[in-house]
């Protein structure tokens, strides 16, 4: 159940973080040029660029963590094989 979960999570994160990376501004003004400048409006011209910069450190940070999470819950099986394994050989 949990491991369902966090695959759902980590999928909600993978596609969030493309999202805002693509959303940003970049030198060559990047998708977010091209969606128009009522977004740099909103949040004034370097508060968007703090905002998104903060928001994509936050996703990077929880995707790496679901990933390491998910890592852990995979190799559960492999843990509870080598002390199976463990305990045959002692007998």
């Amino acid at each position: 159940m949990l491991h369902s979960i966090l695959n759902v999570l980590h999928i909600i994160i993978c596609l969030f973080l493309i999202l805002v990376i693509l959303v940003q501004q970049s030198r060559g003004g990047g998708l977010s040029g091209s969606l128009g400048a009522g977004s740099t409006q909103v949040f004034g011209g370097r508060g968007s660029a703090n905002v998104m910069t903060r928001i994509t450190s936050a996703m990077a940070v929880a995707f790496m963590v679901t990933s390491m999470l998910l890592a852990y819950l995979s190799s559960a099986g492999d843990r509870d094989m080598k002390a199976f394994d463990a305990t045959q050989q002692s007998r």
